[in-house]
């Protein structure tokens, strides 16, 4: 855990800066802003985010990471993504050592980076303890933080108290005063166990919480990150409307609200964001991808390599459509030109990681037009 905290948060001059430093990278549309998004457009994101949810929670791990992460931020990418439960704290920690070392290098300014991570499983603190359930007890629930009737599955939960919990121990992890982007994990975890009236009400309050964090400096936004709910039509247990998400969002926070960010699997083995006519807007019902552009919030890919199985035995006509040298680049560059995606994420745990994924950067992304052909209509 680092003892100082690092203030400031991403602005319009820092990522500016950030993309000029790799012109040829600008040149080919790395670094895009999202005009359709309110308040975070006036950013500069890397179209290749970096990811830590995969790799052992040990210090191998742990320096591997951290060297990635100065190797990201040496190579263009300024998109650092995360959360307190990903690989039991050590992946925020391995954030944090690396912007410290190059922030007091000099090699890059706070305002350069756009930092994100997510609460709402129950997390563990550097391992898994030998009697896990009453170390959440202990840490949790005896401590206040939580009443046992607000954990959903044994392992989630969004009540404010719980939100801002997570939130102060990711600031000190990362060692930031403010994070950039604050996502609710996975809320259709609650899903299984929690009434849709009851799920509607936890998640009000929970976008009441992100608004007050708003007001008090601790994130600049919030999102929801979800692994199911955009996959899926309205008949599915896990479904979230992103419309009632927005309801929610102007109840919160009126209508220059802070929610503002979306994250989902999308890649060529889950293209359901851009292709399944999910979401309702108005008499019609279109994709999460198009739901977003129309309402003024920014699309995140996670999964973009579908944890691997996309860099190897692709079909050759998306070979001859989507171009690149090899199935990995294919893979990036399909989910990176998508309509309505800001930064495609990957895992990059290792330096080598970076050095590979960041080669997609250097061709632009595919035309709206062309990305559109990927999808046969008859």
């Amino acid at each position: 855990m680092l003892l100082t905290m690092i203030e400031g948060f991403a602005t319009r001059e820092g990522t500016q800066r950030f993309s000029e430093r790799f012109n040829g990278l600008r040149q080919t549309g790395h670094f895009r802003q999202p005009n359709h998004v309110h308040g975070p457009a006036e950013l500069s994101f890397s179209s290749i985010g970096l990811g830590t949810y995969l790799g052992e929670p040990d210090e191998a791990g742990d320096q591997l990471y951290t060297q990635a992460i100065g190797t990201a931020l040496r190579s263009g990418i300024n998109v650092l993504d995360t959360a307190i439960n990903y690989r039991h704290q050590h992946s925020e920690r391995n954030i944090g050592k690396a912007l410290e070392a190059k922030i007091e290098s000099g090699e890059i300014q706070r305002d350069e980076v756009i930092v994100c991570t997510k609460a709402g499983y129950l997390s563990f603190d550097g391992s898994v303890p030998a009697d896990p359930r009453g170390y959440f007890v202990r840490e949790y629930v005896d401590s206040g933080v939580i009443k046992p009737a607000e954990i959903a599955g044994s392992m989630h939960c969004m009540a404010p108290s719980y939100l801002e919990n997570q939130l102060e121990r990711s600031s000190r992890n990362i060692g930031l005063k403010t994070i950039d982007v604050f996502y609710l994990h996975n809320p259709e975890s609650q899903l299984g166990d929690v009434p849709r009236e009851e799920f509607r009400n936890r998640m009000k309050a929970a976008f009441c919480a992100m608004e007050k964090f708003v007001k008090e400096g601790k994130i600049r936004w919030y999102g929801i990150a979800s692994w199911n709910s955009f996959r899926v039509t309205e008949s599915d247990q896990a479904f979230i409307s992103l419309a009632k998400c927005v309801e929610l969002a102007k109840a919160a926070g009126g209508d220059n609200h802070h929610f503002r960010f979306v994250q989902m699997p999308f890649n060529l083995g889950m293209p359901e964001a851009y292709g399944l006519p999910s979401q309702v807007s108005g008499h019609e019902h279109i994709p999460p991808l198009q739901f977003l552009r129309e309402h003024g919030i920014a699309g995140v890919a996670s999964a973009s390599l579908h944890q691997g199985q996309l860099t190897h035995d692709l079909p050759d006509w998306l070979a001859e459509k989507i171009g690149m040298s090899n199935d990995s680049e294919r893979a990036l560059q399909f989910a990176r030109s998508a309509p309505g995606i800001i930064t495609a994420l990957v895992g990059m745990g290792r330096p080598g990681h970076v050095l590979e994924n960041i080669k997609a950067a250097q061709t632009a992304p595919l035309t709206a037009e062309t990305f559109a052909q990927l999808f046969p209509t008859d």
